[in-house]
């Protein structure tokens, strides 16, 4: 990986980026590999709308570990109100114990303006089993213990009470796939639930899916889903909040 590619990579990193839309390359050689996605729209006349999101993520990866990093961010409009202001942050460190067994670490950051969330803190640790590992499929499953602390834009009433911010100690429970349908067709999946173990019986849960479907060696067509969950989000608010977004992603390995 040369250092212009390095220094471009973490140019574009550092304006965030929507969910795993984009998907690196991911090769057990001890090399970075990123991706890096951009969507736009734009419509006029009764109706002005407008949005931009970027979205990437980098990995490396050797046979005994892996770091990989991702973000997001998101921005629109209709009629001059802002319908959507998130950014993201995230990063996680993967170390085998053997041929199945593996441990990992953890962390998140989020803003996201309409559901109230100022920033959302979440570090996280535990183990997973690598139930299918083949050149077209890949599967895992998790579990660990972590905690996550909500700063909110205007007080809300959580768990009972009028609050600025809320933390808790979770519970962290999930599974993820990546499937090689063809040579062009990639698809991944995420599934992590968060039960609350401070305020036992509520939750959170994160479902994300991206498909790329390769245009050239370096350029792909994407589509992504995220999927947000929470039990207990503040008076007022929505529980689940879902993202669809269609777009273009460019890799660099």
């Amino acid at each position: 990986m040369s250092t212009t590619k390095t220094t471009i990579a973490a140019a574009i990193f550092a304006l965030g980026a929507a969910g795993a839309y984009a998907q690196a390359t991911v090769k057990p050689d001890g090399q970075w590999r990123y991706a890096l996605g951009a969507a736009a729209s734009a419509s006029s006349g009764n109706t002005e709308s407008s949005s931009l999101n970027f979205n990437g993520e980098g990995v490396r990866a050797t046979t005994v570990d892996k770091i990989s990093f991702y973000g997001r961010a998101l921005q629109g409009k209709t009629d001059g109100e802002t319908t959507a202001e998130q950014v993201g942050l995230g990063g996680r460190y993967d170390r085998n114990f053997g041929p199945r067994w593996y441990g990992f670490g953890q962390g998140d950051y989020l803003h996201d303006k309409l559901a109230n969330l100022s920033a959302r803190l979440s570090a996280a640790g535990g183990a997973g089993y690598h139930v299918i590992i083949g050149e077209t499929t890949t599967f895992d499953v998790f579990g660990g213990l972590g905690y996550t602390n909500d700063d909110f834009v205007d007080p809300a009433v959580v768990a009972g009470s009028l609050r600025d911010s809320y933390g808790r100690a979770e519970l962290l429970l999930g599974e993820e796939s990546t499937h090689k349908y063809s040579e062009s067709t990639t698809f991944k999946q995420r599934l992590v639930l968060y039960p609350n173990l401070r305020d036992t019986g509520e939750y959170r849960a994160e479902f994300d899916a991206g498909v790329a479907v390769a245009m050239t060696k370096v350029m792909s067509l994407t589509v992504g889903l995220n999927y947000r969950y929470n039990s207990d989000p503040g008076e007022g608010l929505e529980k689940g909040d879902m993202l669809f977004l269609t777009g273009i992603s460019v890799k660099i390995d």
